[in-house]
């Protein structure tokens, strides 16, 4: 099993090199990402089938082929505590634990990674980590017993069980008395739920190549034979219902649905040539932010709106139908009223001082002053992943006021290689201020 990790935008080399992967498996790997709802009209959205290699783009997650599995990174920089010595395993491994803490945010998951060594952080790929983590978890859960419920259930018995359904005894057994249609509930485990939890069950049985994985799956396997195997498409997701009595297997009912159908992945493979577990990071960043900022202006009076607002720039003539409707990544709310749009970008802010615009595109600038003359909101923010070339500090590094108003449009950055102080920081974000990163609690 051929097994390569790269980063978004970095390329992998295949053809007859000691170094490089066989042409066929390239081709199935290809593919499978043109496969992806992430791919794209032109099948390019997550590997670029170059004629020597293939280039990732802004797509992370994992491809797994027969005889191979490419897992896609993204382009974190480690900035807090890196050793200058650290290996490329290190920071994969830590690359992979930031990604990881922000899946967990952005799915509102409660993901814990204390069980998983850094070792295995290096080791393993981000698909089998979080399958370790589902199976812990799922296991834990079945030890306090499998989540049942009262089903309505219809037989034919010789003594009454419950009600009896006059309509079928005075048809079916009308001249055999010694029949009663009873209609009665029943205590099962065969419930949507756990039909949800054995569907992901089998479907990371086949995703997995990690041994001790297989094991726990093929344990858990067990657990679940005598519940209603149905495929993917005809699970009853609305069906469950997460209330007090059920509280525990809130995560696992969204790691479950992580791996089954998630909006930010697609696990297609197209007659059999594979699978893939795929995360867009524009989408992902701007979940993660979002959530945080939610979870930072909490009990003050301020909300915070995720692709909030959808007002229209413009309005037909004839029939006053709105046209190009507007879905700001965040809004913050004061008293009801938008003070400030937040648009995050998953792209490297620039740093050279030749470049007054920041490598910023200008669609975006158009995009964010359309927000302020449809919102009305007096302070807009590009929010960037922060990275070495922008130095120590995470902050707002450019204000500029909108020509003939008092609007002030600002880029900022936000270290995501480093989770400690978030919210306090995105506190600090919203007034206005900067700071150092890397500090402690």
């Amino acid at each position: 099993m051929i097994r390569r990790t790269i980063r978004e935008w970095e390329s992998l080399p295949y053809g007859d090199g000691a170094q490089q992967i066989p042409a066929s498996l390239a081709d199935k790997l290809a593919a499978v990402a043109a496969g992806s709802s992430l791919a794209g009209r032109g099948g390019g959205g997550v590997l670029e089938h170059g004629r020597h290699a293939l280039r990732a783009r802004g797509v992370v997650g994992v491809l797994a082929v027969q005889g191979c599995t490419l897992e896609i990174l993204p382009k974190i920089e480690i900035l807090a505590d890196t050793p200058a010595a650290q290996t490329t395993d290190q920071q994969n491994a830590a690359i992979r634990r930031r990604l990881i803490h922000m899946l967990a945010v952005a799915l509102d998951l409660k993901i814990d990674t204390g069980l998983i060594t850094e070792l295995e952080f290096q080791r393993e790929t981000l698909l089998e980590i979080l399958i370790r983590i589902f199976c812990e978890k799922l296991a834990d859960a079945v030890r306090q017993g499998m989540p049942r419920r009262y089903l309505q259930h219809e037989d034919d018995l010789a003594a009454l069980r419950g009600t009896l359904n006059t309509t079928r005894q005075f048809t079916r057994h009308a001249v055999n008395p010694s029949q009663l249609a009873c209609r009665f509930d029943i205590l099962s485990e065969d419930i949507t739920l756990n039909r949800v939890m054995k569907v992901a069950v089998g479907q990371l049985s086949r995703l997995s190549r990690s041994p001790a994985n297989q094991r726990r799956l093929r344990e858990l396997s067990f657990v679940y034979a005598e519940i209603t195997d149905v495929p993917v498409s005809a699970l009853r997701w609305d069906d469950v219902v997460i209330d007090r009595t059920n509280r525990r297997w809130q995560e696992l009912f969204g790691m479950a649905r992580l791996f089954l159908q998630n909006r930010y992945q697609s696990t297609t493979g197209g007659a059999g040539q594979g699978t893939a577990l795929l995360f867009e990071m524009n989408a992902l960043f701007e979940e993660y932010i979002g959530r945080l900022l939610m979870r930072a202006v909490a009990g003050t009076g301020t909300s915070v709106s995720l692709q909030g607002g959808r007002l229209y720039c413009l309005a037909a003539q004839d029939s006053q139908r709105g046209l190009f409707q507007t879905k700001p990544d965040i809004l913050i709310r004061c008293a009801g009223i938008v003070t400030h749009v937040i648009d995050t970008k998953w792209k490297r802010l620039s740093a050279r001082i030749d470049d007054p615009k920041q490598g910023v595109a200008q669609a975006d600038i158009y995009q964010m002053m359309a927000y302020s003359q449809l919102y009305g909101a007096a302070r807009l923010t590009l929010l960037y992943p922060h990275h070495a070339g922008l130095g120590d500090v995470e902050a707002i590094h450019a204000r500029h006021q909108i020509s003939g108003s008092d609007v002030i449009l600002e880029t900022a950055s936000i270290d995501v290689s480093d989770s400690r102080n978030m919210l306090d920081r995105l506190r600090l974000l919203l007034a206005g201020g900067a700071f150092v990163t890397g500090t402690t609690e």
